[in-house]
């Protein structure tokens, strides 16, 4: 029997108010998350991908719709909820690799600071050993390479254990070399059943996923359901 969807999508709408009036982001979206596998939105700039990814990051309040999150109403919660919900299980990796640290702190340092404000407790060495980081704890996080930092960012999200990753076009600011670490850790990541949700134009991040769902200005062209691929 199929997992329940973690997100459930049903009409949402976003608009954003410019001199010129009401511009839409996203209209009329209907779409089911699953729990587990990576989803994938895709599509060009300006197509709604990164606003979409916001309303299921609980940033962007839909003008119109209804959003879910584990069969919760999510227009009900009040803020002090949506707050925790996004803490204990939202994890969102931005696309500016430093953007999604601290650097001021050192690299197991900030999986320590993830984990305290999730409320958990985590092994830096063990997670930096499982996203291929090995011995550089005691780094600045300076001393990493984008791709480093941006595998370090979902490290965090390890540490929090949020039950979601949510990423922001993840490899648009780095090179191949360091493109293809953050997509082995994002293979990691589907291997582990985590619920992944990317926003990207990238073909070959989009070639990872195990559900493709293309937009293209602000309206759900289609899903592509996929068997997914070591």
């Amino acid at each position: 029997m199929p997992d329940k969807p973690i997100f459930t999508l049903r009409g949402i709408g976003v608009d954003y108010p410019t001199p010129a009036g009401l511009v839409t982001g996203v209209d009329d979206v209907s779409i089911d998350i699953p729990a587990r596998g990576m989803t994938v939105l895709a599509g060009p700039s300006g197509s709604g991908k990164s606003t979409l990814l916001r309303v299921l990051g609980l940033f962007e309040h839909p003008a119109r719709g209804t959003l879910t999150f584990q069969g919760a109403d999510v227009r009900k919660l009040k803020h002090r909820e949506r707050r925790a919900l996004r803490r204990h299980h939202l994890g969102l990796v931005f696309q500016n690799p430093g953007d999604n640290l601290l650097g001021y702190l050192s690299v197991a340092d900030n999986l320590r600071a993830a984990a305290e404000a999730a409320g958990t407790e985590c092994t830096p060495e063990d997670i930096l050993g499982r996203l291929g980081l090995h011995g550089t704890g005691g780094w600045k996080i300076s001393a990493l390479s984008g791709g480093q930092q941006q595998r370090l960012a979902f490290g965090c999200v390890l540490a929090a254990r949020s039950t979601v990753v949510l990423a922001d076009e993840p490899t648009s600011q780095l090179d191949e070399a360091s493109a293809d670490l953050v997509l082995d850790t994002l293979r990691y990541l589907v291997d582990q059943d985590f619920a992944v949700l990317v926003a990207s134009h990238d073909e070959r991040l989009i070639d990872l996923g195990t559900r493709v769902a293309r937009l293209h200005k602000g309206t759900l062209q289609g899903i592509e359901e996929r068997e997914h691929r070591p």
